[in-house]
């Protein structure tokens, strides 16, 4: 457990109607009061009230700015400690105007995440947990926000620490048969032996099942939006975007780098990238955006490939659907609204089994059949359950497929007819893997580098 007070901005930088200091330690109430003036001394309010005042210069006394200062006592707080909330007025100046007389009444400036780091040290939270808050900081979709929630609210841990329970149960179970012989303890056969852990098997795949879903949800899909020049690329970004994102006009070439956006599409966050038109060109900066567009597309998660429908396929279309062919693409012929010139069999024979969508950005049609194959793509046309438990973070999904492993070498052990202490040993470690998700025996250093993730003030 750490000692010291600290400090710092929890509210995002700029212009606001209030912003939020938080402070938090043994020393926070002491700490706020010394730049405080109101009715009452902070020192003798009670938990869990806020008080209206004004917030002072330590050195001549002068008022700095009104404030509201929320004052909670451990341990009913978010850290387990002592801590103070100071509501001022929004803007650069006067938020670090409060916040450089705190640093100078005794705390220290909070390091990036630590307020979370000191709940998970002092026991409030697990590091699934920890892990689940910034997920939900930065989640993009209500439903993105809903996995990292039940995450947050302990579900994952429940079940983590129910397996832990279980594998605890059976080595004890197995330490007496193995230590004492001689007592007729439940004799834990290889058959008894076996259905246990093939249970325990059985259920850490259900949750790895779900990691798919979940890294979707937490990651979203790296999504790349190519074609030749004047296709719609942009107007398509705009359209799944629900607003003016990218500039549209019918000169070829107008978009000569790659825009990023974040998208909702039913729930699920895209990490949408509207691409350079490709084509041959002797323009130096269209090459330029050129070259990223191929960047762009060989760490794509997903694929939306482009095709005029009022024209018939070019060499530079031949190249594009050849180039991503093993890849996960969506075509979209786009320009419906055209006489057809474009050879539809032929796109299919060049895409294969890959879905064919039409649209019209001008009629504003096919937007939702374009989102319905990319749900279907990802999620087998699943949207998320409310009640479900999602795993989406990667570090807990590679420790399950570890202690899911270390169960299989326990299975296969005595199916081999291992002696029961070598397969003692298996079952330790999945225990211990399991152990690593909580934060149970957990390097230090991993510690510092989880939360170093964070935003600084929370």
């Amino acid at each position: 457990m750490e000692t010291d007070t600290i400090a710092a901005i929890s509210t995002p930088v700029g212009e606001a109607g209030i912003a939020v200091i938080r402070v938090s330690g043994p020393e926070a109430i002491r700490v706020a009061d010394r730049i405080y003036r109101g009715k009452k001394s902070l020192r003798d309010a009670e938990s869990h009230t806020v008080h209206y005042g004004t917030i002072v210069n330590s050195g001549q006394g002068n008022p700095i700015d009104e404030v509201l200062v929320t004052v909670m006592r451990s341990p009913r707080t978010f850290t387990r400690e002592d801590v103070v909330e100071i509501s001022c007025h929004g803007g650069m100046v006067p938020v670090q105007a409060v916040l450089e007389e705190v640093l100078s009444a005794g705390a220290r400036l909070a390091e990036p995440g630590e307020f979370t780091k000191r709940a998970f040290l002092n026991g409030r939270i697990d590091l699934s947990q920890a892990e689940a808050v910034i997920d939900l900081i930065r989640s993009k979709t209500d439903r993105a926000a809903r996995v990292a929630m039940q995450q947050a609210e302990g579900r994952l841990s429940g079940l983590i620490q129910q397996l832990r329970r279980e594998i605890l149960e059976t080595l004890a179970h197995l330490a007496v048969n193995v230590d004492y012989p001689e007592y007729d303890a439940e004799q834990l056969t290889e058959e008894i032996m076996l259905k246990k852990s093939r249970g325990i098997e059985e259920r850490i795949n259900h949750l790895l099942q779900t990691a798919r879903q979940g890294k979707i949800y937490r990651e979203g899909i790296g999504t790349v939006i190519v074609g030749r020049p004047n296709v719609g690329k942009s107007s398509l970004l705009n359209a799944l975007a629900r607003e003016n994102k990218a500039i549209v006009t019918d000169i070829p070439g107008t978009t000569r780098d790659v825009i990023e956006e974040y998208v909702n599409v039913r729930g699920i966050p895209l990490r949408l990238v509207d691409t350079a038109g490709i084509r041959e060109t002797e323009d130096v900066v269209e090459r330029i955006g050129v070259e990223r567009s191929h960047q762009a597309l060989e760490g794509a998660d997903l694929i939306l490939l482009l095709l005029n429908h009022g024209e018939s396929l070019s060499e530079d279309d031949r190249k594009l659907l050849k180039m991503v062919r093993n890849q996960t693409v969506i075509v979209v012929v786009n320009k419906m609204d055209l006489p057809r010139r474009l050879d539809l069999q032929e796109v299919r024979n060049l895409i294969g089994e890959a879905p064919l969508i039409t649209t019209s950005m001008i009629r504003e049609q096919g937007i939702d059949p374009l989102e319905e194959a990319i749900v279907d793509l990802f999620l087998g046309g699943k949207a998320v359950a409310a009640d479900a438990t999602y795993v989406s973070n990667a570090r807990h999904i590679s420790l399950l497929k570890q202690a899911a492993q270390q169960v299989r070498d326990a299975i296969e052990g005595i199916e081999a007819g291992v002696p029961l202490d070598m397969v003692e040993i298996d079952l330790k470690n999945a225990w211990q893997s399991l152990g690593e998700i909580i934060g149970d025996a957990v390097a230090e250093d991993l510690i510092d580098q989880i939360f170093s993730q964070f935003c600084l003030g929370k």
